[in-house]
């Protein structure tokens, strides 16, 4: 079969082909994030050493917060050279994604540095006691300190690919990185190191695959080169004003939001560490267990996102409304199948990961609660990504700041006050139930005020 171009994916292939064609590989790479991000609790879960598990659990906070530097020029880049192709504007682009690139490294490797100078007062944030803090550190070490900056440009590469229709490759690499992540891991804790360096063999494991998938993403930039309307080349020159202004429009208030996003979910890990450790413990298998379909929904989103932002640029505004009420079809039906199978297996996804009935008892109700949310979260991410698509960067601000900030956190205050323990796993159902209120109300008034322009 000849390879479908970008154009096809963009004009005039069917609307669900163009999305599958998009998001399977985004989904598909998604998946196998979270399966490696997972492999690394379950492996330190087999050493029955909850302590362990909680230092690992209080870096994903700080290694969600690095990767957001991606969505400040991965989204804000990608979204916006989608949106010059649709224009017509193929030099522009190309000038943005150069750009893009150069900016991820600068602002990573800042990150990365305050990263190891403050290191010791981060983790007594966080929450790290004497039982989990050389775990936490050993492994914000190995991902942050010297495996950000690989880790963050491997994103933006991948954003910048799927912008111009390469999802296949950007998903490649992703999925490249996971698997040889998830082989490395055994490899690493068991056999490398001695008994006790479990974690830091995780991070080891972490870094070495983060900067494989850099190194390949490097490799299909140099062999698009010319092909595409990307570029890494320094001599394309800097994008024009009005395009720099646009990456950090959409870029920053992604990045904003992913790290109110990790900010909620430092407050959950720093209230729940306030019970005991074997809670912490609980909570941040269950963090990462019910990332499975919000992962599908975040696929789903990242493959929309290019076609809707290129047909919103073009003015084809029928193929932009069929792809987005094609992909909310599809991610609602992922997230009702996986409540049913949540409700089902929550304590056999819990023994999977640790085998002490503690913590597994804990987290099953945990779980159980926390995975009713989930329609509510895809709702929440889809309506902020269709912004971003428009590059109306100042709207999914405004969403997320309102998710994050006036709903989310709070919310997890009152209820922890009033209810306790179980208090800090509703919050998110509850607040995002008015998080899609709003978010509905807020594009339902948009697409009318645009209809009548």
């Amino acid at each position: 079969m000849a390879k479908i171009s970008s154009k096809e994916i963009f004009e005039t292939l069917p609307v669900p082909r163009a999305v599958m064609e998009m998001a399977l590989p985004t989904v598909f790479s998604q998946i196998i994030i979270l399966i490696y991000n997972m492999a690394d609790t379950f492996y330190l879960g087999r050493t029955n050493d909850p302590y362990m598990v909680g230092g690992v659990s209080l870096i994903l906070p700080v290694f969600n917060i690095c990767l957001s530097l991606a969505g400040l020029t991965g989204i804000g880049g990608g979204a916006l050279v989608s949106r010059l192709l649709g224009e017509g504007r193929e030099g522009e682009a190309k000038k943005v994604s150069a750009f893009s690139f150069y900016l991820a490294i600068f602002v990573t490797a800042v990150f990365s540095a305050a990263m190891l100078v403050f290191m010791n007062p981060v983790l007594k944030l966080l929450g790290a006691s004497s039982n989990t803090y050389q775990f936490a550190r050993q492994y914000a070490f190995c991902v942050i300190v010297l495996g950000g900056v690989p880790t963050v440009l491997s994103n933006v590469m991948s954003n910048l690919l799927r912008s111009v229709g390469a999802s296949k490759e950007a998903g490649l690499g992703i999925t490249m990185g996971g698997v040889i992540n998830i082989a490395l891991d055994p490899l690493f804790m068991f056999v490398l190191l001695p008994k006790g360096s479990e974690v830091l063999g995780v991070g080891l494991a972490t870094l070495s695959s983060n900067c494989i998938a850099c190194l390949y993403f490097l490799y299909v930039f140099l062999r698009l080169r010319g092909q595409s309307a990307i570029s890494l080349s320094i001599r394309e020159g800097l994008p024009e004003g009005r395009s720099i202004v646009s990456i950090f429009n959409v870029g920053i208030p992604s990045a904003i939001a992913t790290l109110l996003f990790d900010i909620d979910y430092v407050i959950i890990d720093r209230l729940m560490s306030a019970y005991d450790d074997i809670a912490l413990a609980a909570v941040g298998i269950v963090l990462k267990a019910e990332r499975l379909p919000l992962n599908v929904g975040i696929g789903i989103c990242q493959g929309m996102m290019p076609i809707v932002a290129y047909n919103y640029s073009a003015k084809n505004h029928a193929r932009m409304d069929g792809v987005i009420k094609f992909s909310i079809k599809v991610g609602l039906i992922v997230s009702a199948i996986s409540i049913m199978l949540y409700e089902l297996f929550a304590g056999g996804i819990m023994r999977v990961f640790i085998p002490d009935p503690q913590t597994v008892l804990l987290g099953t109700g945990f779980l159980r609660i926390r995975c009713l949310a989930t329609p509510l979260m895809f709702m929440s991410f889809f309506t902020v990504y269709v912004f971003q698509g428009f590059g109306k960067g100042n709207v999914s601000l405004f969403l997320g700041v309102m998710r994050w900030a006036v709903f989310n956190i709070p919310m997890l205050f009152v209820l922890n006050y009033f209810i306790g323990m179980y208090g800090i796993v509703w919050s998110q159902v509850c607040a995002d139930i008015l998080t899609v209120t709003l978010s509905l109300c807020v594009y339902r008034r948009y697409m009318r005020k645009g209809s009548q322009a």
